[in-house]
């Protein structure tokens, strides 16, 4: 199994009404680069505002998950997400003119479809997994949810769910990415609903794009008050009657699919942790606000064990650019120039070195008796990093001049001494244009990040260049 990153051959378009707002949209999910991600983009707002998915950005957890920025909101990702992440997507850019995601039939099935019907393309970039390394625990004991998990070579979900029903009973549904068929057993699980849960649902405002067509109804007990005779009219099924615990709308794929469908939501909403997990999950009545609570902490657990490098540098093969290139492309000069090699390069990014020794003329004054390195000037260093990949595919016989106009979220992790090697990796966050150049920056040492900070520098012509000296 290739452990490379993967994205969509082409894009794919599903168009219909959300769920709760009952709003008619078009969604496109279409490839993106490496590293990317997924993320959403509402293209019916000014300035096509986009939010990752990512559990840090969840919302509301309110009979689906939401995920918002400012006051930007895209509710009912889930299933779109699930279907993305089971099934290989490491990088997608998904377009949505409306606040919700279309839910189809209320299951995955068409998203799975679409998916494998397009392909995936392989990246060059790794993918990024996080291990489980100890037992992971988020509950509510008053609502009987629980959800572990433990460490394992591959991801792996179980799903008990119990909710008194005479109807469901107890449910059972498993998913080993090892061994199962995602498309054929769990995307095709609707989403369930208890009758006595309709009308409030309505009453609430919500389900607005709910026909009956694309959920499990299960009817616990007879209908009342004329109840049954209200739902045919709302939905305009006059057939429609109770049979063996269950409105007659739709036929059960399987004899567990509610279970099998809480298994979806679990795996659209792990999808927010933002890379692949490796680990067992067994949830007992899991829900959306569980399920991202624990992302979250896995998240946080995650940060905390740190960044790591996504490329290995290898002094024995031959640099991209030694330090002769970069002085052809730089104009700082020694003691100011900070980077020795480049070692990666491609249209998005770039992977530098820069050897510290004790002779660096600034470890004379800081500090004589404990030197380290300033952490200006590894920010410098990780800014004329970036300024190579600015200018990689510029005139080489012109200079160029690059000013900072913009430096945020600057942290610095760890300290960096004589001996250390420092490693820059840097992302474009957004394409060049107008001499703009909008960065993500990180420097490690092995595989400690040192310092991050997001860049954005301006990039000006200064002439053509002097061969002469």
């Amino acid at each position: 199994m290739s452990d490379k990153q993967k994205t969509l051959k082409a894009s794919v378009t599903f168009n219909g009404r959300g769920l709760h707002t009952g709003v008619a949209v078009a969604m496109t999910v279409s490839p993106a680069e490496e590293n990317h991600g997924i993320k959403f983009r509402r293209t019916d707002i000014e300035g096509r505002p986009e939010i990752p998915a990512l559990a840090d950005f969840v919302v509301d957890t309110s009979r689906n998950t939401t995920i918002g920025k400012g006051d930007v909101r895209i509710s009912t990702v889930e299933h779109i997400l699930a279907a993305l992440w089971t099934m290989g997507v490491d990088n997608a850019v998904i377009d949505i003119d409306g606040p919700e995601v279309p839910i189809m039939d209320g299951s995955a099935r068409e998203y799975a479809a679409a998916i494998d019907n397009v392909g995936l393309t392989e990246q060059e970039a790794e993918i990024k997994y996080y291990q489980v390394t100890e037992k992971i625990s988020f509950a509510i004991p008053e609502k009987g949810v629980e959800i572990e998990l433990y460490p394992d070579d591959h991801l792996s979900v179980s799903v008990h769910i119990d909710y008194g029903s005479r109807v469901l009973g107890n449910q059972y549904a498993v998913f080993d990415s090892a061994r199962d068929n995602f498309r054929e057993q769990i995307a095709p699980c609707r989403t369930f609903v208890f009758l006595h849960e309709l009308e409030p649902l309505l009453a609430g405002n919500l389900i607005k794009g709910g026909d009956l067509d694309n959920a499990i109804v299960v009817v616990e007990k007879p209908a009342v008050n004329g109840e049954l005779d209200r739902l045919r009219t709302l939905f305009n099924k006059p057939g429609m009657e109770i049979e063996a615990g269950y409105l007659n709308n739709v036929a059960p794929h399987f004899p567990n699919e509610p279970a099998r469908h809480k298994l979806l939501d679990v795996l659209g909403d792990f999808a927010l942790m933002g890379v692949r997990i490796r680990g067992k999950i067994m949830a007992t009545r899991p829900g959306h606000h569980a399920n991202t609570e624990t992302v979250k902490v896995m998240r946080k657990q995650m940060r905390k064990e740190g960044v790591k490098p996504t490329r290995r540098y290898n002094p024995n093969d031959e640099p991209i650019y030694d330090i002769n290139a970069i002085k052809g492309r730089l104009p700082h000069r020694p003691p100011f120039l900070l980077v020795d090699r480049i070692f990666h390069i491609d249209e998005q990014s770039i992977a530098g070195i820069k050897s510290v020794t004790v002779n660096e003329p600034f470890f004379v004054g800081h500090f004589p008796d404990e030197p380290v390195m300033p952490g200006v000037l590894i920010v410098e260093a990780m800014a004329q990093c970036g300024g190579i990949l600015a200018l990689h595919g510029m005139d080489p016989d012109f200079l160029y001049s690059t000013y900072f106009l913009k430096i945020d979220g600057v942290r610095f992790k760890t300290k960096v001494v004589p001996g250390d090697v420092l490693q820059f990796e840097l992302r474009l966050l957004e394409p060049i244009r107008r001499g703009l150049v909008h960065m993500e920056a990180r420097a490690f040492v092995g595989d400690k990040l040192a310092c991050e900070a997001d860049l954005l520098a301006q990039v000006t012509p200064a002439g053509k260049k002097n061969h002469e000296s």
